[in-house]
C-alpha cells in the first residue's frame, strides 16, 4: 500500500531585472551537487520558512498582504539576500551598510528566523511592493520534489554588488533574457523548463521599467503541467492561457 504524495511546498522565486543599459536579468548557478536543478541557472529562491509568516514583519515591511502573501513575499526577499546578498529595502543602502549585513547570510540560510532580526537591527524595511507577481507554477504530480513557486519580478536595488553564496549558487550573471536563451540552444546554459518559457516572456520587453509594467498589467494564471502520451513520445503539457505561446513540449526537450 503506497502511502499519499506529500503536498506542494510554498516557494518563492525573483526575477531581479535592470537597465546596464539593455535589459538583464540575474541569473544564479545551482551547484552540480543539489538534489532539484543541478548546474541549472535560475532566478534566486527556494522554500517558504515558517520564520516568513512571523507576525512581527508587519513592522518593518510595507504593504498590507494576506498572511500567506506576505509570506511569499518575505521568502522572496529572504533568499535573494541568501543567495545575491542583494538587500530589497525601501531606501537605498551605502556600501558603509551592505559590508556588516553580507556576514549574516549564512547565518540567515542556517536559521531564517534571523533575517527579521538582522532587519530590525540595521533599522531597514523589506519593500515587498516592489515584487510584482510573475508566474505560479506547481511541480507535477508525478515528481517526487514538489513545489507550489509563485515568481516575482523586481527591479534590482542600486548601490549593491551581488555576490553568490557560494554553496547553493556557484556562480552568478547578469545576462539579457535573448543572450541567455541563445546561450542555452548551444548548449552553453542549462535552463529548467518554467524558467526557460519566463525569460522567453521576459525577453518581449526591452527596458526594466517595461517589464515590471507589463508583469503588473498581466493576469497570472497557475500552471501545473500534465504528461500525455502522443504516439511514440511523452509530452508535457501546459494551459494556453498561461501566455506563454506553446501548449506542448516532448519530454526529452523539457530540460536542458
Amino acid at each position: 500500500m503506497t502511502g499519499e504524495k506529500e503536498a506542494p511546498k510554498p516557494a518563492a522565486t525573483v526575477l531581479l531585472v535592470r537597465d546596464a543599459p539593455e535589459l538583464e536579468v540575474l541569473m544564479v548557478r545551482r551547484s552540480a551537487g543539489m538534489a532539484f536543478g543541478a548546474s541549472a541557472w535560475v532566478f534566486p529562491g527556494g522554500k517558504v520558512a515558517a520564520a516568513d509568516a512571523d507576525p512581527r514583519w508587519d513592522e518593518i515591511s510595507d504593504g498590507d498582504y494576506p498572511d500567506y502573501e506576505r509570506s511569499l513575499r518575505i521568502a522572496a526577499a529572504r533568499e535573494v539576500f541568501e543567495e545575491s546578498g542583494l538587500v530589497l529595502a525601501t531606501r537605498a543602502l551605502s556600501t558603509d551598510e551592505c559590508a556588516p549585513l553580507d556576514t549574516m547570510r549564512g547565518k540567515v540560510e542556517a536559521d531564517p528566523a534571523l533575517f527579521i532580526e538582522m532587519m530590525r537591527e540595521a533599522g531597514l524595511r523589506l519593500a515587498l511592493d516592489r515584487l510584482v507577481p510573475f508566474a505560479h507554477w506547481i511541480t507535477p504530480n508525478f515528481e517526487p520534489r514538489r513545489f507550489d513557486t509563485h515568481f516575482f519580478l523586481v527591479n534590482a536595488p542600486e548601490g549593491q554588488i551581488v555576490r553568490h553564496d557560494g554553496r547553493e549558487a556557484v556562480d552568478h550573471s547578469w545576462v539579457s533574457p535573448a543572450d541567455l536563451l541563445e546561450r542555452r540552444k548551444r548548449g552553453e546554459a542549462k535552463l529548467m523548463f518554467p524558467t526557460r518559457l519566463n525569460i522567453q516572456v521576459l525577453a518581449q520587453t526591452a527596458t526594466a521599467a517595461a517589464a515590471e509594467a507589463a508583469a503588473r498589467a498581466k493576469t497570472v494564471v497557475t500552471v501545473e503541467p500534465r504528461v500525455e502520451d502522443r504516439g511514440d513520445s511523452k509530452v508535457l503539457v501546459i494551459p494556453a492561457e498561461a501566455g506563454y505561446g506553446l501548449t506542448e513540449e516532448r519530454m526529452k526537450e523539457v530540460m536542458g
